[in-house]
């Protein structure tokens, strides 16, 4: 069984997906740029995984 990161289930960041014009989702896209979890995050996940992650939030800092 894969083991599910915070990140993955984050609030904030459904918040994000259902609407990237909220309060919320802004705060949280604002938020992701420091964030030791999210970068942290990024590195546990495979590279297919995060190109993937990277293309839907526009992160070109992990597009490389």
């Amino acid at each position: 069984m894969e083991k599910t990161q915070a990140c993955d289930e984050c609030k904030m960041r459904a918040k994000y997906d259902e609407n990237p014009k909220s309060f919320a989702g802004r705060f949280w896209k604002w938020h992701i740029k420091f964030c030791p979890g999210w970068k942290m995050y990024m590195k546990s996940i495979d590279d297919e995984k995060r190109l993937q992650v990277a293309q839907k939030y526009n992160l070109k800092k992990y597009m490389n």
